[in-house]
């Protein structure tokens, strides 16, 4: 086996920290500023940068879209030094744009790598999404279930009575549906108005965070990375891609995908071992933003592993003069 064949995340779990770290830390300069195209430049700049210094040949199957509609990280980019093992990566430089360009909780840089072939080729589509935390029997809620269902099943398994169950939701129209069949049950939803990976992140640390469960419309890239994650924290998630036009069947179609109406699962988004990286941009539930403290700046990063299951918070003190 060369070294191109071996997938070292131990060894290469610290540099992918480097690179969501330089991302977060370029965008959080415009925190505020409602300049979220800046923003997104800046941290996407900032993580090929670092992404470039890494002994990998990656390729980009999650990014900022397709080459002609985002030069900056996009879907089939060759990133790395060329030398090592062959990879996927996942990336969303800036997961909260808006939330960065108004200062609001939650803005992250996150970043996965696998093996190459372990990570679905997502089109830039919607998925209905669905996940829960760990400790649950495989299958316990699915998408085909009514919202009300899913909530009844998931309080039985979790031996407590439906008003004990909390909901995370994005704040969107197309939901307001999904959310009175929710709120019917006498379940909770915590809103929010954006970043659904660090909705679905919640599910996995459901006494910390409160949200046992996750529903509703998003984008698929943000549902592969939040796959990711959870492979190292444990729990289950389902997707199924939502089309609105022909356009984005054909987006599917140069994605290499047959089955429109598929139902994906964890193993079907992420395949094998990954290592998982984000760091707080805007301070919120998960992540402390980044932050001045006199001549330094500060950033918090959780650094994961599926191989082992180990899951790491990281303190990066860096001098700003």
């Amino acid at each position: 086996m060369t070294s191109r064949e071996i997938f070292a995340d131990r060894m290469l779990s610290l540099g992918l920290a480097r690179v969501s770290e330089a991302a977060a830390i370029a965008a959080a300069k415009l925190i505020g500023r409602g300049d979220e195209d800046g923003a997104d430049r800046a941290a996407v700049d900032a993580m090929r940068l670092q992404l470039n210094m890494l002994d990998i040949d990656g390729v980009v199957v999650i990014g900022e879209g397709e080459r002609d509609h985002a030069p900056m990280l996009y879907i089939g980019e060759r990133v790395g030094s060329g030398r090592g093992p062959n990879v996927d990566i996942a990336l969303d430089p800036l997961e909260g744009t808006t939330l960065t360009a108004k200062d609001m909780p939650n803005a992250l840089s996150v970043i996965a790598m696998g093996p190459r072939g372990t990570m679905l080729h997502a089109p830039d589509v919607y998925m209905d999404k669905l996940a829960v935390g760990p400790g649950y029997v495989p299958g316990i809620v699915n998408l085909d279930m009514p919202p009300a269902e899913r909530v009844r099943t998931l309080a039985v398994a979790k031996g407590c009575s439906t008003e004990d169950i909390t909901v995370c939701v994005l704040e969107r129209e197309r939901h307001l549906d999904l959310i009175r069949e929710v709120r019917s049950t006498g379940a909770a939803i915590r809103l929010i108005t954006d970043g659904d990976v660090a909705g679905v992140i919640h599910t996995a640390e459901a006494e910390k965070t409160g949200i046992d469960m996750y529903m509703g419309q998003g984008g698929a890239p943000e549902g592969v990375l939040a796959a990711a994650a959870l492979r190292c924290m444990g729990g289950q998630i389902h997707g199924r891609l939502v089309f609105r036009n022909d356009d984005e069947k054909l987006r599917a179609a140069r994605a290499g995908i047959t089955d429109l109406d598929r139902i994906y699962t964890l193993d079907d988004m992420v395949a094998g071992d990954v290592i998982f990286s984000a760091t707080g941009v805007t301070s919120g539930s998960i992540l402390a933003g980044a932050r001045r403290e006199g001549d330094y700046l500060e950033t918090e990063t959780i650094l994961m592993r599926s191989k082992t299951g180990s899951v790491r918070r990281l303190h990066y003190r860096q001098r700003t003069r």
